[in-house]
């Protein structure tokens, strides 16, 4: 009842006209971020980082403007990859296999809005479980000392090697750049310069905004400028707009187990909506032993993936509210959002701020109605926007971001830097390294090496308080299981591949 209380609350923050507002042009943006081929929800969020707080936007409604954009990105994706064959953004990979099959059957209406409808209980059932799980989760991590989070902080850089598919080498290269590049600026306790070069502008270091922005709008401008693209005409939507109800009954089973998936998938650190949206795919393909023609249009090959990565957008909330731990490299960047309001997320933000928590749980409510109400009708408008060329795009991402990096501190040396950390990854993403590993380990730094000093501090620098608790035992027996399985994937990989001898 306690919940449902503060869940009321939550309401009463979301709907608040100018809220509905913000989610309303949050999931508007983010539905054209997300179809436009490349972008994705990491750029849509970082972008609109120095806007919102250019503009003076209370946390909270800034919080539900970033939010209403991850989830509408995710819808989003969805609309290039059935209609093109070209995901809009990583998550929505598996969507293309049985996806564009459909439309190139002539059942694109029917496909987008059951991918639609997908989405939208996948939010729900995730937004439902954020509700229950996140106070139950804040309660727990109440317990946690400053040893303990340092533990936890290591636990989701493993995750993010452990969970990398066939690269863990590299994801974890990655997070120690990451690492290395929250050491720069002047140590808090001793004031020491550390890697500024003489550079009196990394004083301070690096800059969220500056590295984020720098990482995957620059990158990104490089990378579409390497496309001859000049806009692509969609397949055309005809025939029914809508399923039916024999058709909703096929995949009712398919959204609901998805949507469970997605959600836990979502809260482990470092999973995401990609990883989700392929573990619910190769599940479902599993489990449909009759009519299986999953790859060549099956409808429970697209509700499955499209439910799930929505079940996880959602999900990956839960451990950014209650830990601090960035549960995707989307909510990674919303995390460092709320640095720049001074708000510290993890277990007590539930009781010194519920007002921001729970208006932000409320508004992932609103914005899935939203964004379900808005995407079957206007499917045919949003298609029209896959055929802008870049020529046209590629300026105007470089005009946004060059004015909310400047916005943020108006000092040309944060343009330069920005420009030149743009540079270093995409070289990095033409090495196949992932950009959302730096980020995680960026953000992620400040908050280690913060922990530790305290830890060290409270054991007058004894290093067995790292593992003098039944929760750093579990975090550490976590950790291995990180670093061991990737190996073990790895060897079984190259057993099956060795020839059985005579």
């Amino acid at each position: 009842m306690e919940t449902l209380g503060y869940l009321g609350q939550g309401f009463g923050v979301a709907t608040t006209p100018l809220n509905l507002l913000t989610a309303l042009c949050g999931t508007l943006i983010g539905t054209v971020v997300g179809l436009l081929p490349g972008l994705g929800p990491i750029n849509g969020v970082a972008l609109l980082i120095p806007i919102a707080f250019a503009l003076g936007l209370p946390p909270e409604t800034s919080l539900i403007l970033l939010a209403a954009v991850y989830l509408g990105c995710e819808y989003g994706g969805r609309i290039s990859s059935i209609l093109l064959n070209i995901p809009g953004e990583a998550s929505a990979v598996m969507t293309a296999l049985d996806g564009h099959p459909l439309a190139r059957q002539g059942k694109g209406g029917i496909a987008l809005s059951i991918s639609a409808a997908g989405s939208f209980m996948g939010g729900l059932i995730a937004t439902i479980g954020v509700t229950i799980f996140a106070p139950l989760l804040a309660r727990w991590a109440v317990a946690f000392g400053p040893a303990e989070y340092f533990v936890m902080m290591v636990f989701a850089i493993a995750c993010l090697a452990g969970m990398a598919g066939n690269k863990p080498m590299k994801t974890a290269v990655a997070s120690l750049i990451g690492l290395l590049l929250a050491c720069v600026g002047i140590d808090a306790n001793s004031g020491v310069y550390r890697f500024t070069f003489g550079a009196l502008g990394l004083a301070d270091g690096i800059q969220f905004v500056v590295l984020v922005l720098g990482l995957f709008s620059i990158s990104e401008i490089l990378v579409l400028l390497e496309r001859t693209y000049y806009g692509q005409s969609a397949l055309k939507t005809s025939g029914r707009m809508l399923f039916n109800a024999k058709e909703a009954m096929l995949v009712k089973w398919t959204v609901i187990r998805s949507g469970v998936v997605g959600f836990f998938m979502g809260i482990l650190p470092g999973a995401g909506a990609t990883m989700a949206s392929a573990v619910a795919y190769m599940s479902e393909k599993r489990m449909a032993t009759r009519d299986n023609r999953f790859g060549e249009g099956d409808l429970r090959g697209l509700a499955a993936p499209e439910t799930a990565n929505s079940a996880a957008a959602c999900g990956s909330m839960v451990p950014m509210l209650t830990l601090g731990v960035p549960g995707s490299g989307t909510t990674a960047v919303m995390l460092g959002a709320l640095t720049l309001y001074n708000i510290t997320p993890g277990p007590l933000l539930f009781q010194t701020d519920p007002q921001l928590v729970w208006g932000l749980i409320a508004s992932l409510f609103i914005a899935n109605v939203m964004l379900v109400v808005m995407n079957i009708p206007l499917i045919r408008v949003f298609t029209k926007i896959l055929a802008v060329p870049y020529w046209a795009l590629v300026p105007g991402i470089a005009i946004v971001t060059a004015i909310g990096v400047y916005g943020v501190h108006a000092t040309t040396f944060d343009l330069f830097l920005m420009i030149v950390i743009g540079v270093v990854g995409y070289i990095l993403r033409k090495f196949d390294f992932p950009l959302s590993a730096v980020l995680l380990g960026f953000i992620l730094g400040g908050i280690m090496e913060q922990n530790l000093r305290r830890a060290l501090s409270i054991s007058n620098g004894e290093l067995s308080i790292l593992w003098s608790s039944p929760i750093t035992w579990g975090g550490w027996a976590l950790v291995v299981l990180m670093v061991v399985l990737p190996m073990y994937r790895g060897w079984r990989r190259r057993r099956a591949v060795v020839p059985a001898s005579p």
